[in-house]
């Protein structure tokens, strides 16, 4: 049983990048799918989650409007499109999934959580 977050790197200021939260071992469809964030020294951050009930997308303020999360229940993976990446977006990426969203800062507490991805944004 086990999410992988994938599809980091680097990019410049402005620029967009797509990460991908595969499960492996379990079926992701029945699960609500959230990411996280740590920068160096700093704590971590709760971005988005997106609600298996009604489909609800959460953002944090930081990220609204530049980041989409979504799924693809077929490919057992989810998503977070960040697009206008800065620099202060530079740091790991982690996903994490449990049966509600249940409030932003749940993420942090999900029964799955993965490896994470980073982000770097430099120019």
């Amino acid at each position: 049983v086990q999410l992988q977050a994938s599809g980091g790197g680097l990019v410049q200021p402005g620029g967009s990048l797509t990460l991908s939260c595969a499960a492996s071992g379990f079926s992701l469809e029945p699960y609500a799918i959230g990411w996280f964030r740590q920068a160096p020294g700093k704590e971590r951050e709760v971005i988005s989650c997106l609600s298996r009930e009604d489909g609800s997308q959460y953002y944090a303020d930081a990220v609204k409007g530049r980041f989409t999360i979504s799924r693809d229940d077929a490919k057992n993976t989810g998503y977070l499109q960040m697009n206008n990446l800065q620099f202060e977006d530079t740091a790991v990426y982690h996903c994490a999934a449990d049966l509600v969203c249940d409030g932003m800062s749940y993420v942090l507490y999900m029964e799955y959580r993965g490896n994470g991805t980073l982000v770097t944004v430099s120019s």
